[in-house]
């Protein structure tokens, strides 16, 4: 570093604002180890309890953007746009959105992470594909995004390493809810991507990262704001997390109900979130003149099946079993499917997507700590979903499990999630507010 790290903390403790070389001076300590474990949660912690101004959050987001090697996509002529999710529960999104907007001629160049706690990771679904790669080299990435249009991979260490030890560091210091390094940490890692767009589905509700709507705005405006100071096109909506999205809840589970929805089988409020940012990333790419034109598209791309044969495409080469593409079961199956029963008749009252949330963890479906082991195959089904009217004993859920201890022990809490009552409840309005 050439700067003393103590000087620099003290002006941002202080409520000064940091230029851009005194920035790139810090990230670059995080990167080479001089700025000590420390001294990085102290900065940390300064930018958590004073915040950062937008000049500020676009430095360290460059910075951290430019800490590993920055991908450029000469060899694929059409824009690159991809799309980010705060998560959530049942978010299987991206799994159907890049094929779909890769059959609309939009290159979607999507580097995705692994869920921890009770939200889902897109490189843990696609991990319950058979045979399917995620751990990609650069050069395999690009070619299969040249080849189908679009391509997944996991995070590579040679993609802003920055962010990977600062993450690490805000889960022990108490910094993990501070906009601005949000924001950094989103950005840095998709812009290294090298795409010309993002949209943002930032998630709201009981589920969300952000649960209050005022949050969740906030953090748009600053993601959107920021992306565009650093040169890149942005978009965002503010999506329902109140209620699961879709049926499945679990790896697999999600990855049967994503084949179901390349067949037109899909639940929809999934279909509602994927064509909406669907229309946003062909707005971004300049691949529409208008959104009803970008909706007409998309509709048409998947009615035809040309979606399917994209996804398939992309499953052929990324190593992934193509007979799944007509036998889901080729994903195998958890042991033991216990259902849970309405015990009274009357209207779904819930479907608190928190505690499902959690009992898809119990059951071995998520993480609570980065290095634990997921089952693929366990988790919950939904038959029923908020405002759908039951009878004493009708299913509302099938259990997935690994045991029969497990299944029993879950399904108690699951009803208990989805409450019956007298009174008819309707889901609000799945997509919330635009930001383009």
């Amino acid at each position: 570093m050439r700067d003393h790290p103590a000087r620099l903390i003290a002006k941002k403790r202080d409520g000064g604002e940091l230029s851009a070389v005194e920035i790139a001076d810090l990230v670059s300590g995080v990167v080479d180890g001089s700025l000590g474990d420390a001294q990085l949660g102290a900065f940390l912690m300064a930018v958590c309890c004073n915040g950062m101004t937008e000049a500020e959050t676009t430095a360290l987001t460059l910075a951290m953007r430019d800490s590993g090697r920055v991908l450029r996509h000469e060899h694929v002529p059409r824009k690159k746009i991809d799309k980010h999710s705060t998560g959530g529960v049942g978010d299987k999104v991206s799994l159907v959105l890049a094929p779909l907007v890769a059959a609309a001629g939009v290159a979607v160049p999507m580097v995705s992470g692994r869920g921890l706690g009770h939200t889902g990771g897109t490189i843990d679904k696609l991990a319950s594909l058979p045979g399917y790669r995620t751990d990609l080299t650069i050069e395999r990435f690009q070619h299969v995004l040249d080849q189908c249009g679009y391509a997944m991979m996991a995070p590579s260490v040679e993609l802003a390493p920055a962010d990977r030890r600062m993450y690490a560091t805000r889960d022990v210091s108490g910094t993990v809810e501070s906009i601005p390094l949000i924001t950094s940490s989103i950005l840095s890692k998709k812009l290294a991507e090298g795409i010309d767009g993002l949209v943002m589905d930032v998630k709201c509700g009981r589920a969300a990262f952000m649960k209050e709507e005022n949050d969740a705005v906030a953090l748009m405006e600053g993601l959107v704001a920021t992306g565009r100071s650093a040169g890149i096109r942005m978009a965002a909506l503010l999506t329902d997390m109140d209620h699961p999205l879709g049926l499945a809840l679990g790896n697999s589970l999600e990855v049967a109900e994503v084949l179901a929805a390349l067949e037109g089988q899909c639940p929809d409020d999934l279909r509602a979130v994927t064509l909406a940012l669907g229309v946003e990333m062909l707005l971004l790419a300049g691949a529409a003149p208008d959104a009803e034109t970008a909706m007409a598209t998309l509709e048409r791309l998947w009615r035809d099946g040309v979606v399917r044969q994209v996804f398939r495409h992309n499953l052929e080469l990324q190593g992934g079993d193509l007979r799944v593409m007509d036998d889901p079961a080729v994903l195998g199956c958890a042991p033991v499917v216990v259902p849970v029963e309405a015990a009274r008749p009357g209207f779904v009252a819930d479907v608190d997507p928190l505690a499902l949330g959690h009992v898809v963890v119990d059951l071995g479906g998520g993480r609570r700590q980065p290095s634990d082991p997921i089952d693929p195959h366990v988790g919950i089904v939904l038959k029923k979903t908020l405002g759908d009217a039951v009878q004493s004993g009708d299913v509302l859920a099938f259990v997935h499990a690994r045991t029969a201890t497990a299944a029993h022990d879950a399904a108690p809490r699951v009803l208990a999630a989805m409450p019956v009552g007298d009174e008819r409840r309707r889901r609000r309005s799945i997509v919330l507010r635009r930001m383009a």
